[in-house]
């Protein structure tokens, strides 16, 4: 049996307030770092690079640094999931945009909750430039509140939005969710009777991020009362939220993690 030809209307992408969005990064993020990369600076001359690669595993992302010019690391990655609305595949760099520094190498790297966290070293070669802090990074900072969703600068393939929905063939429904740095403790889901709400709040934070992030938002049934009449099942895994409307007839399970409607 195929499954059920019902577009999902995602309504997420509207501004509710005339403000717009928190960030244009994920219509979903109410607080804390924006952007889908950060680049800046620490107090002891060394980068800190943050990029939100969710989907991604925590050991299937790649990265260098430039043997040529060292002035960037190039990074990688690729979502394995295809239920998540196919594979998404991300490639970009980060680093230096002056002519007085190179990155002498990458310090430490992690991959987390669909986060890429690195820490890159450098010295200067431009002895002119010794006494001065050099503070110029690529790519530059865009984290911002507006009105219109920006698309990921590192995505090459895949999907290019935070909320990917569908009907599955047992007739319910499935949803991802991005939520870059969420890990399942994070996260609490609820429901009435065409609405699943979720809200999100990293409790761990990284001692270079300024703030933890929260997200907020909902995800709606085409299908009248769906919703109320069956069960829904939820698990966040690298960063991205799914959730599963299972029908009686139906009952495959995210990760055997199952929590009955009120």
């Amino acid at each position: 049996m195929g499954e059920p030809k019902v577009e999902f209307r995602d309504m997420s992408r509207i501004p509710k307030v005339r403000e717009g969005f928190y960030a244009t990064n994920n219509q979903f993020q109410k607080a804390g770092p924006k952007g889908f990369i950060e680049v800046k600076v620490l107090e002891n001359d060394n980068l800190y690079v943050r990029v939100d690669l969710p989907g991604v595993p925590d050991d299937a992302v790649h990265h260098r640094v430039d043997a040529v010019r060292q002035k960037v690391v190039f990074f990688s990655g690729e979502t394995l999931n295809p239920k998540e609305g196919g594979i998404r595949e991300y490639s970009g760099t980060a680093g230096l945009g002056c002519d007085c520094c190179e990155i002498t190498g990458v310090v430490d790297a992690k991959m987390k909750d669909g986060v890429l966290r690195m820490i890159l070293s450098r010295v200067k070669v431009n002895k002119d430039q010794h006494n001065n802090k050099c503070t110029l990074t690529v790519p530059p900072f865009t984290g911002q509140s507006g009105i219109r969703l920006e698309d990921h600068p590192c995505l090459v393939n895949g999907r290019k939005g935070a909320l990917f929905g569908k009907a599955t063939a047992g007739g319910g429904a499935f949803f991802a969710v991005d939520l870059p740095g969420v890990s399942p403790d994070d996260v609490e889901v609820s429901a009435n009777e065409n609405e699943i709400r979720f809200r999100a709040e990293i409790k761990n934070v990284y001692e270079h991020d300024e703030s933890s992030r929260t997200y907020l938002g909902s995800v709606q049934s085409p299908f009248p009362s769906l919703i109320s009449n069956n069960t829904i099942a939820w698990d966040a895994e690298f960063g991205v939220l799914r959730i599963a409307v299972v029908t009686p007839g139906d009952m495959t399970i995210i990760n055997n993690k199952r929590s009955p409607i009120e």
